[in-house]
């Protein structure tokens, strides 16, 4: 069993400071690699206004070719943390490596949280008032594009109690798969774990380390609230030249071209810190302390 570190709160602004780090070390490779899964983000979109049919066939391969991309970055991340060349070779390196099951296997937790949530919103509101909940939902969207008053009645028909409940259990499905998945990923392609192994450490780190976990996701929604203003900002002046569309394209991928790799060098730095032992990687050729 993989011996869990215990680090202190501040932990968690480390694993963001050291990502931005990274980033500073070769800022257009990584950068390029996250604009080109957002490229990818953005195919099935694109298909869905053709064929509806082959949109959910982008987005169900999307969606397994996930762990396999983020593996990927974390692959570009560790080199240039090295000093070595990044390139989009990268991004894809894992999609036939050994550890294909292992990657996929980390699905699971969002497929089973995705199953149990429908089945408690079916049993907890029932198909009857599921559908009232979309005809009120379309009521209202018509009631905004046409400029009027949303009417205060149709809320009060809805069953808001058993919907705040759901809603908490969506938020405890969330909680519960990041801390099974936050650092399993590098615990596959470092430590050589196997999928089922990697998420067990990595919840067990993550439990161990709660407050550092805190302080990291609390950062991290501060810079990308920070990131996505300006972020908007810059997408209105070009959709002021260019058009909407070239707005969405430029405020998406600029999104995911900092995004990813910053949580890919986060990731990346609490796996060593949580979980170093199990470094497949030399760990004599990494840094001991990280750069601010």
């Amino acid at each position: 069993m993989s011996t869990i570190n215990k680090v202190p709160a501040g932990a968690g602004a480390e694993w963001l400071l050291g990502a931005f780090a990274l980033i500073r070390k070769a800022p257009l490779a990584l950068g390029l690699l996250g604009v080109i899964w957002g490229l990818l983000t953005l195919l099935p979109l694109q298909a869905m206004v053709v064929n509806s049919t082959l949109g959910l066939l982008l987005q169900f391969g999307l969606a397994l070719l996930g762990p396999f991309l983020f593996a990927g970055m974390l692959w570009a991340v560790h080199d240039a943390d090295q000093g070595k060349p990044v390139t989009p070779a990268h991004l894809f390196r894992e999609v036939r490596g050994e550890h294909a099951l292992a990657l996929l296997s980390t699905l699971m937790p969002q497929i089973a949280a995705a199953l149990i949530l429908g089945l408690l919103l079916y049993v907890m509101i029932g198909p009857t008032e599921l559908q009232h909940l979309a005809e009120v939902i379309a009521k209202l969207e018509q009631t905004t594009q046409s400029g009027g008053q949303p009417d205060p009645e149709l809320v009060r028909t809805l069953p808001v109690g058993r919907m705040l409940l759901w809603v908490l259990a969506l938020i405890a499905a969330v909680v519960a798969v990041i801390l099974i998945t936050f650092v399993a990923v590098p615990g596959i392609v470092f430590g050589g774990r196997s999928g089922f192994v990697a998420m067990r450490d990595s919840l067990r780190a993550c439990l161990h380390n709660l407050l550092a976990m805190l302080v990291f996701y609390v950062l991290l929604a501060i810079a990308f609230v920070m990131l996505a203003i300006g972020i908007q900002l810059l997408a209105m002046l070009v959709q002021l030249v260019a058009g909407p569309t070239a707005g969405i394209w430029v405020s998406n991928l600029l999104l995911m071209g900092i995004l990813m790799p910053v949580l890919a060098g986060a990731a990346y730095y609490a796996w060593r810190q949580m979980l170093g032992d199990g470094a497949a990687v030399d760990p004599a050729a990494m840094p001991t302390h990280l750069e601010a």
